[in-house]
């Protein structure tokens, strides 16, 4: 997309969560310092960018003033914009999104798609740089009452792709909007999996497809224990890697996750798949004579 890392393969974004209430790792970060270090490390490890966030997105989360946001994450991404990260950031708000920007941010990661703030789709036009537009339903203190759908995949297709009218109505050009089917906002685990599934409906947009689905309940659910306990937060990353290659090779343009190293292996093995699955079909192709 234009305007971020260009690898050919399967970006790979780290997340940072500035915030005491994330839902695997809040509170881990919060020290303007830790975050930071914590970021350069993701770089090292193998992120194509770092995603900086203020406010918990997790069910149930109350959201933080605006001051508090901004005092969360705009120290943050200036360290590690000037430490040579590429950075995003998770915002919901305009002004945020403002003054990420002018502290080195180069993308804009919209949990509500700009439906959360009305000003959010103007102003990133007016800023020029890339836009990635969740599927949303609403807040997280009562988004998982909207988890109704009649067919998940068709209902997020439409509503992404409206999505996608508004930021290029907004005068965002359309090689500038990422989508993501948001994993979890407003989705049951079966919900999620259809979406995974159907990923190919999700491309059919023609946008860039981000997938977050690292550490989510979803993946808890599946690996529970024989009593029936979702397996912890912090012990799903190598299912998070597993989600990740197979949406490398599904044709995601990125993934977004709290390990980058697993991710970072395994985008590595999707990309050397499909190089030889394409060099294969090259092979076996049947000559074209005139």
């Amino acid at each position: 997309m234009e305007g971020l890392p260009q690898p050919g393969r399967c970006l790979v974004m780290g997340i940072v969560n500035v915030t005491p209430d994330s839902f695997s790792d809040g509170g881990a970060w919060m020290a303007p310092a830790a975050a930071v270090a914590h970021g350069v490390a993701m770089r090292r490890q193998g992120a194509d960018l770092v995603d900086v966030g203020g406010e918990s997105t997790r069910p149930g989360a109350e959201r933080p003033s605006l001051g508090e946001e901004l005092s969360r994450v705009v120290p943050v991404i200036a360290a590690l914009a000037a430490a040579g990260v590429v950075v995003s950031v998770d915002t919901m708000r305009s002004e945020v999104a403002r003054q990420a920007v002018a502290a080195g941010a180069v993308a804009v990661n919209d949990v509500s798609g700009g439906l959360a703030d009305e000003a959010m789709l103007s102003t990133v036009a007016q800023l020029g740089v890339p836009f990635v537009a969740v599927h949303w339903r609403g807040h997280s203190t009562h988004m998982q009452e909207r988890a109704t759908y009649l067919q998940v995949v068709d209902e997020v297709v439409t509503e992404l792709a409206l999505r996608v009218d508004a930021a290029t109505s907004a005068g965002i050009p359309a090689e500038k909007v990422a989508l993501d089917p948001g994993l979890g906002f407003a989705k049951t685990a079966e919900h999620n999996w259809a979406l995974l599934a159907g990923m190919g409906s999700l491309l059919s947009l023609g946008q860039p497809l981000l997938i977050g689905a690292s550490r989510k309940a979803f993946l808890g659910a599946l690996l529970a224990s024989t009593a029936g306990q979702p397996r912890p937060a912090a012990e799903r990353d190598d299912a998070t890697a597993a989600v990740s290659a197979l949406a490398a090779v599904s044709g995601a343009w990125c993934v977004r996750v709290h390990d980058v190293r697993r991710t970072a292996d395994a985008v590595q093995v999707a990309s050397r798949w499909l190089q030889a699955r394409r060099a294969e079909t090259d092979a076996t192709a049947p000559e074209v004579t005139r």
